[in-house]
Formats: C-alpha cells, sequence, structure tokens
C-alpha cells in the first residue's frame, strides 16, 4: 500500500470528521490524537487481517505468550516508526500546522503492568512481529491498571490508574470471541461406558470478552496480536428482579463482583480477599485464553492428537501456571481423550520461563483455598501430583520420602505453582547465565537433576527500536551518519561503532547528543517537580519498583553520606550531582513505601540547603511508566543497578541505560555480569559481594549486620540519622527501615556492601572528570548493546524452543 503525504492529510481530515465530528480548525489536541491514531489503525488492520490470513494459510505453528503483565506503553510512534511512515507522517501534520510531537503526547500508557516482567513481554512482542513469528500475546485488559503514583508530603499515594476514561484507539472490541470461565461449584463423577465423566454443577460463571491489539513488526508487513481479556458477568448491566424490589445495591452486585476479576493488576493479596482475587485473576486469564486457543486450532480442522504439533504456549513465570491443568481440563472433558494421552499433549505445548527465585513470586496457594475456587482444577492437580511422585519413584530407586515430599506440587497444605509448572512443561528456562545456574545447582537442583533436558538459559533482551531508535532519535540519526541503518533489523552492527570510541570527533558529538537528553530531562523536572536541576551534573539514576532487594536504601545511604561529607567539606573536589529516583511500592510493603518517604525527605532536605552550592540535588519523579522511562533513560549518565547478588534474576534496565550510553555501576547480579563479559571490566563498574560470598554467609550464618555498623563510623552516621532528629520527621518514621537493617539483621546485605559502593562511586567521580574517558566507555557500551536486544532472545526461545522459524533463518538460508 502507498501511503503519501496527501493521502494522510486527506484521511486525517476525513476521520477528524468521522470520529470526532471536527473540522480542523475547531478539533483539540485530543481529537487531533483520535483522528491520527484511528487513521494509523486502519493502515495496520490492512496487514493485521493479511498477517491471519497468511498464518492459516501457510498452517504456520503458533505461539502464545501468556503474561499477567504487558507493559506496552504508548503505540503511536512505535507503530509509523515500524511501519517505515514517521518522516511522510511528520511531514504531513506540518503542512497542517501541526505537531506530531504534540499528538503523541496525547496518548496515554497502557495500565497493564508494573515493571520488568511486563516490559519484557511488551519487547518480546515487538521482536516477534519483526522477525516474522506467527506469536501473540495473551493478558488482562485491566480497567484501572496497577494505581497511579502520587506524591503527597513525601507519602506514596495510590490512585485508580484511569487509562480507559478516554477511548483506547488501539483495541478491536470482539464480542462474538468471547467464552465462559467457571469459578466453585461442586465436580459429580460419572461412569459412561468405560470412561469416568466430571460434571462441574452449581458455578459461578464470568465471561471473558477479548480486546485485540496489533502488534506492528519493523518493516516487514507483519501485524501480530496481542489479546487481552475483560471480565464481564452474564447480566451486563443490573438485575432489574432486585432493583424493581428497591435493592438496588445488590442489582450491580453480579455486575461489579464480576468485572472486579480484570479491574486492577495484583490486588492486595495481604488480606484473604486479595488472595481471592489474585488466584480467579490468574484462572480467568489462562482459561479464557487455552479456550480460545483451542477453538481456533480446531476451526482449522487439524486433529486435536496433533494440536503440539501446531500450538506452542508459553508462560511467563508462574502466574500463568494454571495452563497446565487448564488445557488438561479441556482435552480430557471436553475432547474425550485419555489422561496420557492428554498429559503427552499438554507436556509438550507448554513451555515456561521462570524469572526470579524471590519466595514471594514463587507462588503457593492454599489448598482450601484453591479446591472451593477452582474444584475440577484442583482435581486435575491433585492426580498431576500423584503421578508426578510417583514417577519420582521411578526415576530415581534412591529417592527418599522426604525429597519427594520436598518436590511434590502439592504439599503441607499448600499448591506450588513453579513446580507445577515445571512437571507440565517441554522447557523451563532462566533469564540470565547466573539466574539458570543458580536455578540448576541450588534452587530447583532437585527438578534439574530429574529433568536435565528441560532445563535451559535465555538471557533477556529489550526491543532497541522502542529504546534506541524511537527513545533517542539523536543518538539513532548519529548512528545512521556513522554506520549506516542496518543496526535496525540487525542490531549486533552496532558493534561497529566500537572503531570511533576514541574519535573525538563522534565523542564531542556523543556529549551533545546527552546533553541535549539532559536539558529536555531538566526542563521535565522542572516543569513536574519544581526542582531546578544542573544539566552539566551528573545524572545518577535508579528508577525500578521499589523493593528492599533492589537497594534503593543503599542508594539513599551513598547520597547522606555524600552530604554529609559536603557539609564538613564545602571545597571537597566532587562533580555535581543530580540523584533520579522512581518507582511504585506495592500498597501493602511498608517499608517499600517509607523508602519513598524516605528519598523525599532528603530531598527536601539537600534541595534547600544553601550549602550545597548546587553539587547536589535529588528527586523523585512520581508515576514512574514507560513513556517517562523514554525520557530519563537518554539522559542518564549514571546506570544504578545494585540489588543484592542472587536476587535480581536479569534486569532489563540495565540493558536500555547502556544502549543509551550511560554507565552502569552494579553488582554481580543477574545479566549485569553478562555486561561486564561484553564491554570488558574498564568498561562497567561493578562492586560488592559474589554469589559465593553470598551463599556462604546464609551458609555459615555468620553475618551480623551490626558489626558492619560499628565498623564503619561513616556507616554509623547514616543509619543513626535515620533515628536521631536529622531530618525533620516524627523519631519513629523511618524506625521500621532501621530495624530492618539491624534489629533483622540486614537481610539484603545493604550495610555489608556499603564501603564497596562509597568506592565504586568514587571511580564514577575520577573518570567523570576525565570526559574522554568517560566518552570512550560510553561508546563501548553503545557498541556492545546490541547483543541484548530481544531481537536476539526471541531468535533463541524461536529455534531452542519453540521450534519455528524467523525471518534471520529465511535471510540466513537465502
Amino acid at each position: 500500500m502507498q501511503i503519501t503525504k496527501e493521502g494522510i492529510k486527506e484521511g486525517f481530515i476525513k476521520k477528524l470528521k468521522t470520529e470526532c465530528a471536527r473540522n480542523l480548525k475547531e478539533a483539540s489536541l485530543w481529537d487531533k490524537y483520535v483522528a491520527f491514531g484511528s487513521l494509523i489503525r486502519d493502515m495496520i488492520t490492512e496487514n493485521w487481517v493479511s498477517t491471519n490470513e497468511d498464518y492459516v494459510k501457510k498452517e504456520k505453528k503458533q505461539v502464545y505468550y501468556f503474561s499477567m503483565e504487558f507493559l506496552i506503553g504508548r503505540l503511536l510512534r512505535n507503530s509509523i516508526t515500524n511501519l517505515g511512515i514517521k518522516e511522510v507522517c511528520q511531514e504531513a501534520l506540518e503542512d497542517l500546522g501541526i505537531d506530531l510531537s504534540e499528538i503523541e503526547e496525547m496518548e496515554q500508557d497502557q495500565g497493564l503492568g508494573n515493571g520488568g516482567l511486563g516490559r519484557l513481554a511488551a519487547c518480546f512482542m515487538d521482536s516477534m512481529a519483526s522477525l516474522g513469528i506467527s506469536g501473540h500475546g495473551c493478558g488482562i485488559r485491566y480497567k484501572y491498571g496497577l494505581f497511579e503514583q502520587k506524591i503527597v508530603d513525601g507519602y506514596q499515594v495510590e490512585l485508580p490508574d484511569k487509562w480507559l476514561q478516554q477511548e483506547n484507539i488501539w483495541e478491536i472490541y470482539k464480542p462474538s470471541k468471547a467464552v465462559d470461565v467457571r469459578f466453585g461449584g461442586t465436580v459429580e463423577a460419572r461412569e459412561e461406558g468405560d470412561k469416568l465423566k466430571f460434571v462441574h454443577k452449581n458455578y459461578e460463571t464470568i465471561r471473558a470478552v477479548p480486546y485485540d491489539t496489533p502488534m506492528v513488526g519493523y518493516g516487514n508487513n507483519v501485524v501480530n496480536t496481542l489479546r487481552l481479556w475483560s471480565a464481564e458477568g452474564l447480566k451486563k448491566e443490573l438485575d432489574y428482579e432486585y432493583f424493581n424490589k428497591g435493592e438496588y445495591t445488590k442489582a450491580f452486585e453480579e455486575k461489579v463482583s464480576a468485572e472486579a476479576i480484570s479491574h486492577v493488576l495484583y490486588p492486595n493479596d495481604s488480606l484473604e480477599t486479595g488472595r481471592v482475587l489474585r488466584l480467579k485473576q490468574e484462572y480467568f486469564l489462562v482459561s479464557a485464553g487455552v479456550q480460545s486457543i483451542v477453538r481456533a486450532y480446531k476451526k482449522s480442522g487439524k486433529a486435536i492428537c496433533d494440536f503440539d504439533n501446531y500450538i506452542t504456549i508459553h508462560i511467563n513465570d508462574t502466574h500463568p501456571a494454571l495452563a497446565v491443568p487448564e488445557l488438561m481440563r479441556i482435552l480430557i472433558d471436553e475432547e474425550s481423550l485419555g489422561w496420557d494421552e492428554a498429559w503427552n499433549i499438554t507436556s509438550h505445548t507448554i513451555a515456561y520461563t521462570n524469572h526470579t527465585i524471590m519466595v514471594e513470586a514463587l507462588e503457593k496457594w492454599d489448598v482450601g483455598m484453591f479446591k472451593s475456587l477452582l474444584p475440577r482444577i484442583y482435581m486435575i492437580v491433585d492426580e498431576i501430583n500423584e503421578r508426578f511422585c510417583k514417577s519420582l519413584w521411578n526415576i530415581k530407586s534412591d529417592v527418599d520420602f522426604g525429597k519427594i515430599s520436598d518436590m511434590a506440587i502439592i504439599s503441607n497444605g499448600l499448591v506450588r505453582m513453579a513446580y507445577l509448572a515445571i512437571a507440565g512443561s517441554y522447557s523451563v528456562n532462566g533469564v540470565a547465565k547466573l539466574h539458570t545456574e543458580i536455578l540448576k545447582k541450588r534452587e530447583l537442583n532437585d527438578f534439574y537433576q530429574i529433568y536435565p533436558r528441560k532445563f535451559n538459559n535465555k538471557t533477556n533482551g529489550v526491543s532497541h527500536r522502542r529504546w534506541l531508535l524511537n527513545s533517542n532519535p539523536g543518538l539513532s540519526n548519529l548512528i545512521n551518519e556513522f554506520i549506516g541503518d542496518k543496526w535496525i533489523n540487525h542490531p549486533e552492527t552496532l558493534i561497529k561503532l566500537l572503531q570511533f570510541n576514541k574519535d573525538a570527533d563522534f565523542q564531542q558529538k556523543i556529549f551533545n547528543i546527552k546533553h541535549d537528553n539532559k536539558i529536555k530531562l531538566a526542563e521535565m523536572i522542572k516543569e513536574k517537580q519544581g526542582i531546578v536541576v544542573d544539566p552539566y551534573s551528573i545524572f545518577d539514576v535508579q528508577v525500578k519498583r521499589m523493593h528492599e532487594y533492589k537497594r534503593q536504601i543503599l542508594n539513599i545511604f551513598h547520597i547522606m553520606h555524600l552530604y554529609n561529607q559536603l557539609i564538613e567539606n564545602p571545597d571537597l573536589d566532587v562533580h555535581p550531582r543530580t540523584f533520579i529516583f522512581g518507582g511504585k511500592a506495592a500498597p501493602a510493603y511498608y517499608i517499600a513505601k517509607q523508602t519513598i518517604k524516605l528519598i523525599n525527605t532528603l530531598a527536601e532536605k539537600i534541595n534547600n540547603d544553601i550549602r550545597m552550592k548546587g553539587k547536589l540535588k535529588v528527586v523523585f519523579i512520581e508515576n514512574y511508566g514507560v513513556s517517562l522511562a523514554e525520557s530519563i533513560i537518554p539522559a542518564t549518565d549514571v546506570s544504578e543497578q545494585i540489588a543484592t547478588t542472587t536476587k535480581e534474576a536479569s534486569g532489563t534496565g540495565n540493558m536500555k541505560f547502556m544502549m543509551n550510553g550511560a554507565i552502569t555501576i552494579a553488582t554481580y547480579d543477574g545479566a549485569n555480569i553478562e555486561i561486564e563479559n561484553a564491554v570488558g571490566s574498564d568498561n562497567i563498574i561493578v562492586f560488592g559481594l559474589r554469589e559465593k560470598d553470598i551463599y556462604e554467609l546464609y551458609k555459615n550464618g555468620s553475618y551480623l549486620s551490626v558489626n558492619s555498623y560499628y565498623e564503619d563510623v561513616r556507616l554509623k552516621k547514616v543509619v543513626d540519622q535515620l533515628i536521631n532528629g536529622f531530618f525533620p520527621v516524627r523519631y519513629d518514621e523511618f524506625l521500621a527501615i532501621f530495624d530492618s537493617l539491624l534489629k533483622h539483621n540486614d537481610r539484603y546485605f545493604v550495610l555489608k556492601d556499603f564501603n564497596a559502593f562509597i568506592d565504586a562511586h568514587k571511580k564514577v567521580n575520577e573518570l567523570y572528570m576525565d570526559q574522554r574517558k568517560w566518552l570512550e566507555i560510553s561508546i563501548s557500551n553503545i557498541a556492545h548493546s546490541g547483543r541484548f536486544s530481544s531481537d536476539n532472545t526471541i531468535h533463541q526461545y524461536a529455534s531452542e524452543i519453540w521450534r519455528v522459524p524467523t525471518i534471520l533463518d529465511v535471510l540466513h538460508e537465502t
């Protein structure tokens, strides 16, 4: 399809009339966004239909990626870039007196995720489409997202994220594709001939209605589908019987109860009601998704016994693990297969990615709650567990009962979702080399001993088109000028930039681009936060989910130490620093929320202290999300990747920052190690405890945080400042943080790594003083970042797990 400037102008004016009932003169910015976005969506739809027809015609194997989160951000800019029409769109709108960037700013981030898990899923969707893989996303259409974060008096306050309050122009409502999901009730077993039939009775029915969003591949006319399910009651609006009786609240009760499933991401699971809702969400997702997949497969006319030859279901962490028993339910109860045949199909269809070794993320559900909410699914899980445990006896004659109990899917009154996922999958992958080795050698070693061929590593990656091409156009244009644009489809060619890492002219251009990005971010901070920051200062950034293991506290302690030094010695030879934080804390996670309060309290103190003379600023940017990240990351000088070693499975922020020329200060954890291996130890600042150190401390129990506290006067001073009146707050405001470090022995080794972290920051200061060296390191990071593109990661998934071809394979063959 030929897209011309005149065609865009004509189509835009027409859309203003048909979508908004406005002419150009009367149209608001929102009207212009709706009109232009609808025009682009219509262009995409032609390829979308053609792509699906091609998949059916060529009988391509379909990959379905299940995830509780898809943090896709805004789609307009990404779509026109991938369609290859950005320049002609800019020119067409300029002719009409419209700035494309202003229209792009009208789009809201879609509230479909929180952190790395969801952003990874979004990057994977981009790469699957761009590599021509017949891959589709399956998630939940959260009406209110996670939450909108507001900072009030330094505290996080959670408000509904009303991202759907205005029209979402990208989604297509598909009520004809709706399916019913059952909860509660009882199950009756009946003999019919030589088979047992299971009849589900007295259940609650929730209707799952899909909304499809196009995922546009780069430059290849491929458009895949992200299908998001919304929960509806069978009675869509109100129960007139109750309404006419004057029982108005009860009249809406069914509707409200049903829709709650897709209202909010991650309901508060510190409450029983929250745990029930979260389990309902997880089953709602997999039941709707798997039913839809089976229905589409049967429509193709293929035999159900060949299902695993044409379908792969990939579950992103443990949240969708119920896909295993749900597929078994459909195959047995609806397709009348025997157990063995159903299990063979299921265990050759499903693949599982483990994202963490954190206890709270390896989900476990109370048996009583599980059985009550999902009676038929529980029966299947119980049978899987029985057969699995028996198989352990057969596989390893020397295994004892205690070992079997440790590995059981159901044990001690709990259903263990990670174990269910492992038992029911043909592939189990970690997301960084160290993470995978920890799974194999420690956390899941018992399973690895039984199923060594299942386990493999697929280091995470990020979409370089989203995080470099779109987010940093100045840098992208410079790269095109020096090495051409082949890197957009082949990110590994960024390595060609290495020849320019010492080139003075190239270095100056890199500096100018970074400085321009810093000026833009400084303007945004002034506008949104009212804080003036110096673009010539070092922008030191830690933006990520608030959690103790992410160690924002360690970063804060360094800032407090630096502040103390500057009070004692105002002439200290330190380059001005701006420390930038962002991230949300789970509503029930008290210490994480108090960490936000601590950051803001520290910022208030430092930013208003005239003795700092501009050498030190602290900023917490509220409501951190994808679009904010696209402004922050290109402007960053120092990337803080300082999670406790062994706790961060991979990380992807580290990759986005290095791709934009930031220098990483990092622990020996996750993908940080692989970044060091790529760029060399001189081009990253690594500090702190190693894996063997951590496990040795765990093993012998020798770590006493009070020893670190008393041995380092600098450390003792900043820890004491939490409670000694240093901050103008109540004496016990930060007592929980203080106690976590001393009374509860510093679970995440903040105090243990303090000295090494201070030394690492001294190195940052020294390097930045030598701008030639700093820029050389920056360019080296950009050059080596191509290997961390999600294109590379997805190509590995495709060839080694899903066994589907990609465009790269076709090009290699030709």
